[in-house]
């Protein structure tokens, strides 16, 4: 889904929860899609991994999710999951 940029919500594959909107994302030189922000505060869970990244999981079903990279996102400030 990296290059797939139709409005929409970007769900969970496990379970189905609602973690991300289309209008959130944006390009990146990464191989995945790169998003600046979670649908809700509970789409997901997050624990610190290493300094600038943290581990980000479905906030419903655990599901990895891969991380969230501080301060990487597309402006100052944001991140960049």
């Amino acid at each position: 889904f990296k290059d797939h940029f139709q409005p929409g919500i970007y769900v969970c594959a496990r379970c189905g929860h609602e973690l991300f909107s289309s209008r959130a994302k944006y390009e990146h030189s990464s191989p995945w899609p790169a998003f600046t922000e979670t649908l809700r505060g509970d789409s997901v869970a997050k624990r610190q991994e290493r300094p600038g990244a943290l581990k980000v999981t479905c906030g419903k079903c655990g599901n990895g999710l891969g991380h969230e990279f501080l301060n990487d996102g597309p402006k100052r400030g944001q991140s960049r999951f």
